[in-house]
């Protein structure tokens, strides 16, 4: 037989694409061709197979190879084909059975020495080999675990070539390690909890409110006052990961390579915090080539925390308006349209001036604050539901404040009734949430009293709140209302709501 064809995938951002390896082996001197839009990577396992092949002990064919890998149109990157290149090539050869190759994906990085290596996006390729109607996959033993949080589909391990012959062969492989069970958490190895953070009452209430409705949360204040740690402590209060929320928070880690050692599923609320140095593209997503998802796409289904947010470059802070209107980020290339999942609350925070000295002790000019703080435009803050101010605290408000403050797990029950509330009301839309909730389907489906919306008209008739923001407060108001356990917000819902909206909670 000179011809075979295996499969594999290529991914383009989350998303994955079957693609047809064939295999021609013909007379002639030697030479191997790759066809079909190889990357620099994939151009590469042209040696790095053959030598994988011949130090697993199989016979290399001789004349020439040609591999052709389908749709021609379609860019291929990474290192993942080495597997069901080599498999191609054994079989074409008469070397390995076709028989199981039928309708079998083969992913993995195969090393000189045959070993295969783990590779990254096993899970969105699964994912979407399974919804074109594959079933079975051979991946590295590093990516089994991964593979198979997939359900219904048949994942078999290998450590290299040598055993995916043995196994296309109908031979015995080696039983698979049991899975390492991960030991409990002692109490010291807790993480942080919403109760460390003492004497800021409001803005901990905030973070409650945020946590149950979904909202976007801006912080300001000096240091010390405790922003970083109610940042820390937004996913602490936030329900755990729905299954299809946990795939598809792990899909993009996964792609980004930055899944934990033994959790190969992300099953709480992601955090991600990047540097104020950050670049757009790093920020949004992007690069040269392949594309790889950016820190709003890694926060996806949790929270994305923007520290010393004046710090950040406009156009890098500007440039989420997009994704927190959209939930994804869509980045055109000449070659493909990536897609990237980007649904995440935004919580920033920021020093009131340059200095960020507290009180008297600030010598910054009135004009240079306004400048500092005019960094942060107004069509991004019109999108924050919740902005609080954080004042400085006395050793007595910390200490009278330490009988109030309450545990992550106590908040979290309430946050967790009050997301089941709104998720039964919200039962026949697309949205769980009330932050997700357009404001056209909100006023329409969801009225409240005009009584309640007297002070919500009255800051839009002197111009205080813009139609978006009336929008949002009003989705803040049914949060209130959901934590409070009420059918509706009342007009201490809506008022408290603008408060927090315009920054006069305090």
């Amino acid at each position: 037989m000179t011809l075979a064809r295996t499969h594999c995938i290529t991914l383009l951002g989350v998303q994955g694409h079957i693609v047809e390896v064939e295999v021609h082996l013909g007379g002639g001197d030697f030479g191997v061709t790759l066809v079909g839009l190889p990357d620099a990577a994939l151009r590469e396992a042209r040696d790095r197979i053959r030598a994988a092949v011949v130090n697993s002990g199989e016979e290399w064919p001789s004349g020439q190879i040609i591999i052709s890998l389908s749709p021609a149109s379609l860019p291929k990157a990474g290192s993942l084909f080495d597997l069901a290149i080599a498999g191609a090539v054994l079989a074409a050869a008469g070397s390995v059975p076709v028989e199981r190759l039928e309708g079998t994906v083969l992913i993995a990085e195969l090393g000189l020495d045959g070993r295969a290596r783990p590779v990254l996006g096993v899970l969105p390729a699964v994912v979407s080999a399974a919804e074109q109607g594959y079933r079975r996959f051979v991946v590295a033993r590093g990516n089994a675990a991964e593979a198979r949080l997939v359900p219904d589909v048949e994942v078999t391990a290998v450590d290299g070539l040598t055993d995916l012959c043995r196994w296309l062969r109908g031979e015995y492989l080696p039983e698979e390690p049991e899975p390492s069970v991960p030991r409990p958490r002692e109490p010291r190895d807790q993480g942080p909890d919403l109760s460390d953070v003492l004497g800021q009452p409001v803005a901990r209430r905030a973070v409650e409110i945020a946590a149950a409705g979904g909202h976007n949360l801006m912080m300001l204040g000096p240091p010390g006052t405790g922003k970083s740690l109610l940042a820390e402590r937004l996913p602490t209060v936030l329900p755990p990961l729905r299954p299809a929320e946990a795939l598809e928070a792990t899909a993009i880690h996964s792609v980004a390579g930055i899944l934990p050692p033994g959790s190969p599923l992300v099953t709480m609320p992601p955090f991600a915090a990047p540097h104020h140095t950050s670049t757009r593209a790093s920020i949004i997503g992007g690069g040269s080539g392949h594309p790889s998802p950016g820190w709003v796409s890694k926060a996806h289904r949790g929270v994305l925390f923007v520290d010393e947010a004046p710090q950040f470059g406009r156009g890098v802070l500007d440039s989420l308006r997009e994704p927190l209107e959209r939930g994804e980020v869509v980045l055109a290339r000449a070659s493909a349209t990536v897609t990237f999942p980007a649904r995440f609350q935004l919580v920033m925070a920021a020093n009131p001036c340059p200095c960020a000295k507290p009180g008297n002790l600030c010598t910054c000019p009135s004009g240079e604050r306004r400048r500092y703080l005019s960094r942060l435009s107004g069509p991004l803050l019109d999108r924050v539901d919740l902005k609080v101010e954080l004042q400085p605290v006395s050793r007595a408000e910390l200490l009278a404040d330490r009988a109030f403050a309450e545990s992550s797990e106590v908040v979290a029950a309430r946050v967790e009734k009050a997301r089941a509330r709104a998720a039964e009301r919200l039962s026949h839309t697309p949205w769980a949430t009330n932050a997700a909730i357009p404001g056209s389907r909100l006023r329409r489906e969801f009225p409240v009293e005009p009584a309640a919306l007297r002070v919500l008209g009255r800051a839009m008739d002197l111009g205080q709140i813009s139609a978006r923001g009336v929008d949002r407060a009003l989705r803040v108001a049914w949060t209130l209302a959901d934590l409070a356990d009420r059918e509706r917000p009342g007009e201490e819902e809506t008022a408290y709501a603008f408060a927090l909206w315009s920054g006069r909670a305090w």
